[in-house]
């Protein structure tokens, strides 16, 4: 990205859409608007005028991260947008802008904007873990987003993992449903000194470690960044993350040199989405 491009990186969730305007590595615009209870072509018309608010005429290109699974710009089923099913995304928004637009699952987006903007720059081979309402992940070989035949590439929260997969255990509503409490309670309460709260926050690193190995067999990443609401935790199941890898994993000499790492980059999910543009070009 040259400090005259211009992109605009958007981050569609469920109920709200987020639009940045992208220009060497910073955001130097953002918009955001809600799109709650809304059918199909309404939210697509809020993400046209979300997007029209920052976009520049001199724009090059519009990355979108969205929710769910992406193949070939065509947007399948988002949980969390119970009214969009099938949605040519990308085709759409190039009729309506006359630019490259580049559609891809957020948790994709997200590995792509660590290694171009985050914790993975100077870095070819990465994992990205987005811990929140559910588990996903993006993978990053030889520096370019790697999707798979069908986009599903990453999906390593569907692996089954004990009676359930590993998204039941490694998401923020393991919490809610093993302690009855919120993450952010034991995340507020832990930072107090509270030894119980602290002690349940590490034993998610127990089921996290599982998913961290499941990625290192299958990709043999060099960083695995985590991102999403869960990992602002990761100071107190980093330590149990770290026992476990030790204990489980095979090849310990690959241990050596691995990096796990929490996200630190604002508005990250902007930078990945405009990251799309770079990735495409």
């Amino acid at each position: 990205m040259t400090k005259k491009q211009k992109f605009i990186g958007v981050d569609l969730g469920g109920t709200n859409v987020r639009a940045g305007l992208v220009q060497n590595g910073r955001i130097v615009k953002l918009e955001a608007r809600e799109h709650t209870a809304l059918g199909e072509k309404e939210i697509i018309a809020e993400i046209c005028r979300t997007i029209e608010a920052v976009m520049p005429t001199d724009t090059h290109g519009i990355g979108i991260g969205v929710p769910t699974l992406v193949k070939n710009g065509v947007v399948y089923s988002p949980n969390n947008i119970p009214s969009w099913k099938v949605v040519p995304l990308q085709r759409i928004l190039e009729r309506h802008f006359r630019l490259p637009v580049f559609v891809n699952n957020d948790a994709k987006c997200f590995a792509l904007g660590e290694m171009q903007f985050g914790q993975g720059r100077g870095r070819q081979n990465l994992v990205g873990l987005i811990i929140g309402t559910g588990l996903g992940a993006g993978v990053v070989i030889g520096g370019k987003l790697f999707s798979g035949k069908n986009g599903g590439a990453g999906e390593i929260g569907s692996i089954i993992y004990k009676e359930k997969n590993f998204e039941h255990y490694c998401s923020g509503r393991f919490f809610q449903r093993e302690f009855g409490v919120d993450g952010a309670m034991l995340d507020h309460r832990a930072a107090n000194g509270d030894p119980d709260a602290r002690e349940m926050l590490a034993s998610f690193g127990d089921h996290l470690a599982e998913v961290i190995m499941a990625a290192l067999y299958a990709y043999d990443p060099e960083i695995i960044v985590l991102g999403g609401s869960v990992s602002k935790s990761f100071r107190f199941f980093e330590e149990r993350v770290w026992e476990n890898l030790r204990a489980k994993f095979h090849f310990q000499n690959s241990l050596k040199r691995l990096k796990i790492v929490q996200s630190k980059r604002p508005h990250i999910a902007i930078l990945a989405a405009a990251a799309l543009c770079l990735d495409n070009e």
